[in-house]
């Protein structure tokens, strides 16, 4: 039996009744009382605190010229334009690494300067600059690389440069080392002397910040802050869309970036971006015309220009935002999508055999570290698993691939964290084995030679413990407030779209309603998404689970649930209806306690306790038994529902008219495999749960045959 998710519900709604500061935010700016609690939620206790906060009146842009080493860059940048130097810019190949190559690229050009750039390959060149690429660019004539979104950690990389007459300006946001690179400058406002006032900028926003310098040291007759504008004008849908991507925080400068982004990207004249944003939503087969949010750029548009550098090669992404050609941007956009299904593909794929390798291996959930590695595992996938696994195990993961390697002896491999645990500082008590390393704190790419893989393993489950608070709080959700049925209207959801951009360190607001009833659930995006119709307090709402299938929530009609949400909505043929979506669902405490009284039935009979409760006969399966449950698992691993827990098969059967309790279904189960009638194998984390294979028989089975079916009727019905 899993324990439950901690639920922090915030704060009732019925405190929110009797809050006389929200009340009196609410009266002042006709807000709905839950839009005024979230207001004062960050930190707006006053009607002119919350009018600020939602106009943005007190964030503005920093003068770029703050940052550390940043006139050293635009002078040298300025005397290669100058000198007609050939300039290369070398950038990550994320979006935020894509998105800040075409930012420097585009404006570059814009000055006539000779200039290219380079986006190295996961599978060639992994993580970071690479020496060779820095001595082939060397040899093409390159006299300036300018780093995006890399390089802080490429002190010998930039030394090799030197040697071939290249020099190197840095520019980058990642977790500085104790040496930097000896560059002709280095940007990046963590370095620990840049006195730079925000310190949260993505590579993209590093890279924009440079621009503006140029421009303000070209312009010398104009007002600063209107070069800033006049490029934000220009760039900042770009910079937004690797801000986002990036999972930058959304404050300070950030906020107006996103902001003013966001709202570019919505009324967009960049080709390359609206084909990219119309062949999702014709791959969605969508006609719902949809707003441009933080958030449906990092689930729908940022991945599939991620897809470009996993997969294949990220310079189709950069060539999609750069180009004006609308057929051309058509063609890169339909193959974005393409690449990303095919992404889709071997991330699930990856998924699956990493839960196999720790099913078959329950030790490795002992690690406080999950190390996982494969020979045919995809370089540019096992990040986006290892969050997945990270999310799941509620423990740092790290996945290394082999794959492509020179005598597939160096693997290359990428990790993700926890709150609490510094990925980069950990790897970096590791560095004297390994490659090379770099990151963020909750992100980091490694190499690493397979003959240092269990030493990798062993050191880092030395050197990181993980506390049980650790893992209750990765697997915890929390509310702001709870919401009755009456607060889900149209206003509310439109009120809180003002509190946008959306992102770390202003999160889409999350909210509980306890006591739904739940009168359908189907399955909807060929299975990969779930829709729910509840009835709460009377109004009937949709809770859409979006990338959570229905084996997922193990939620059926008939159950009285409580639901995390954010709030939506859904525009239909001019009609638009608040939603929920779904971010956690369960069964209410009364429901969930009995349940557990089944359960504990169950737990009773396996330890051999004897008496006279009822529910110990009552839970032994008889001969009709067995041929229910074996009869629903034969119709539903027919209609290729093989993942099927003791709650769903108890759901399957009362649809038929027949009432199980826990214990009978789950013994019924047990003894249908142990006599070799049906195969499992047992989720490894949901025990409950498992992937079903019904094999070919013949001829009756005599039951008792099963050693745990003849216990159970010696001692339970004797």
């Amino acid at each position: 039996m899993l324990p439950r998710k901690k639920w922090d519900f915030g704060v009732p709604r019925a405190e929110l009744d009797r809050d006389a500061g929200c009340i009196e935010v609410a009266s002042q700016l006709e807000l709905r009382l839950p839009t005024a609690f979230l207001l004062k939620n960050r930190g707006c206790r006053t009607a002119r605190q919350a009018e600020a906060y939602l106009t943005k009146k007190e964030e503005y842009i920093h003068d770029p010229f703050e940052m550390k080493d940043m006139d050293k860059a635009t002078k040298r940048i300025l005397e290669a334009v100058e000198r007609k130097e050939k300039i290369c810019i070398y950038g990550d190949y994320d979006v935020d690494g894509v998105t800040a190559v075409t930012v420097m690229c585009t404006y570059l050009r814009g000055m006539n300067a000779d200039v290219s750039y380079y986006i190295p390959s996961r599978s060639g060149d992994g993580y970071g600059v690479s020496e060779r690429a820095v001595r082939n660019l060397a040899e093409d004539g390159v006299t300036l690389i300018i780093t995006v979104d890399t390089g802080i950690t490429a002190r010998a990389e930039v030394e090799a440069g030197r040697g071939c007459g290249v020099d190197f300006i840095i520019t980058d946001h990642h977790t500085c080392l104790e040496q930097l690179p000896d560059a002709e400058a280095v940007i990046n406002p963590h370095r620990p002397d840049c006195p730079y006032p925000f310190k949260e900028l993505a590579g993209v926003g590093v890279a924009f910040k440079l621009i503006c310098a140029i421009e303000i040291a070209t312009r010398r007759d104009s007002d600063i802050w209107q070069c800033i504008l006049d490029l934000s004008g220009r760039y900042c849908d770009l910079v937004a869309l690797g801000t986002i991507a990036d999972v930058m925080p959304v404050t300070d400068e950030n906020r107006l970036i996103v902001s003013y982004g966001l709202y570019l990207i919505n009324n967009t004249s960049s080709v390359g971006l609206s084909e990219l944003i119309e062949a999702a939503k014709s791959e969605s087969k969508s006609q719902i015309k949809r707003r441009i949010t933080a958030s449906y750029i990092g689930f729908t548009i940022a991945p599939r220009l991620n897809a470009a550098g996993r997969i294949k090669d990220a310079s189709a992404a950069v060539e999609l935002l750069m180009t004006q050609d609308r057929d051309k941007a058509v063609r890169l956009a339909n193959e974005l999508c393409e690449i990303n299904r095919e992404r889709q593909n071997e991330e699930n794929r990856i998924a699956e055999e990493a839960d196999e390798k720790i099913a078959n291996n329950p030790e490795l959930l002992k690690d406080s570290v999950l190390v996982l590695d494969d020979d045919n595992w995809h370089g540019g996938i096992i990040g986006i698993v290892a969050s997945r696994l990270t999310e799941k195990y509620s423990k740092p993961t790290i996945l290394i691939s082999f794959e492509g390697s020179e005598n597939g002896e160096t693997g290359k491999g990428s990790g993700r964290s926890i709150k609490g645990v510094n990925l980069v500082n950990s790897l970096a008590a590791c560095s004297d084995i390994l490659e090379k390393f770099g990151g963020h704190e909750l992100a980091a790419g490694l190499t690493v030679r397979r003959e240092n893989l269990d030493e990798l393993r062993r050191r880092l489950n030395e050197n990181v413990r993980i506390t049980e608070e650790q893992i209750e709080s990765q697997s915890s959700v929390s509310a702001e407030c709870e919401l009755r049925g009456d607060d889900l209207d149209v206003k509310l959801v439109d009120e809180i779209y003002e509190l946008e951009p959306f992102g770390t360190g202003n999160p889409t607001p999350v909210f509980v309603s306890r006591s739904a009833y739940v009168d359908d659930v189907c399955e909807v995006g060929d299975g990969k998404h779930t829709r729910i119709s509840l009835s709460l307090d009377g109004r009937k709402i949709t809770a859409m689970g979006f990338r959570k299938k229905i084996q997922d929530l193990d939620i059926y009609p008939g159950d009285n649930v409580d639901v995390m949400y954010t709030l939506d909505i859904n525009e239909f043929q001019n009609h638009r209806n608040v939603q929920m979506v779904v971010k956690d669902i369960r069964i209410t405490d009364e429901e969930w306690e009995a349940e557990s009284a089944e359960r504990r039935i169950y737990d009773l009979m396996e330890a051999g306790s004897q008496g006279s409760d009822p529910g110990f006969s009552a839970s032994v399966p008889l001969r009709s038994d067995f041929a229910a449950v074996y009869k629903t698992l034969m119709q539903e691993v027919g209609s290729g529902n093989t993942s099927q827990s003791v709650r769903s098969l108890k759901y399957l059967l009362a649809k038929k008219g027949i009432s199980a309790p826990y214990a009978k279904v789950k013994y019924a189960v047990e003894i249908l495999k142990d006599l070799k009638l049906l195969e499992m194998r047992r989720d490894s984390v949901d025990p409950d749960r498992g992937e079903f294979v019904i094999p070919p028989v013949s001829g009756k089975t005599d039951l008792e045959k099963s050693a745990i079916y003849s216990r159970i009727l010696a001692e339970y019905l004797p």
